[in-house]
């Protein structure tokens, strides 16, 4: 057997991706980054003392907390109604009866609750995405 053979198998590859940086003499590709080398991190505390945040965080609780309420109440309002009102629930409307219609309208119920969300997290997005672009001077990262 010659003594000049390579006994490493492993494969030679070139791609950036495969090969893992031994320094950081070069410019780490966008998904080697960590945080502390994250480009433009943001001053938390300095946001989080604006008022604009603050009453974004309002706008979000006074939001969320009625919607979360309407949603757990219109959930558990069915076996609530099924268990103390039975012959309110065994009306019939057409070929069903009501229990089995409010049970239909829990799903459209859902998903008109989450189109409205969808709508007000994207207002919610905006108004964090200006107040983060109001920043002087970003912290860490690029210099």
């Amino acid at each position: 057997m010659p003594e000049n053979r390579n006994p490493d198998l492993t494969p030679k590859v070139s791609a950036e991706t495969d090969v893992a940086r031994l320094s950081h003499s070069s410019q780490p590709l966008a998904h080697q980054k960590t945080a502390a080398e994250g480009v433009n991190l943001a001053d938390w505390d300095q946001i989080a003392a604006q008022p604009q945040f603050k009453a974004l965080l309002a706008a979000k609780l006074k939001f969320i907390i009625p919607a979360t309420l309407f949603f757990v109440v219109y959930y558990f309002a069915l076996p609530v109604l099924v268990g103390w009102f039975p012959e309110l629930m065994e009306k019939r409307i057409g070929p069903v009866n009501l229990a089995y219609l409010f049970a239909l309208s829990q799903f459209f119920m859902a998903w008109i609750l989450a189109y409205i969300y969808l709508r007000k997290a994207a207002q919610f997005d905006a108004q964090a995405h200006a107040i983060v672009s109001q920043l002087d001077q970003p912290k860490g990262g690029a210099k």
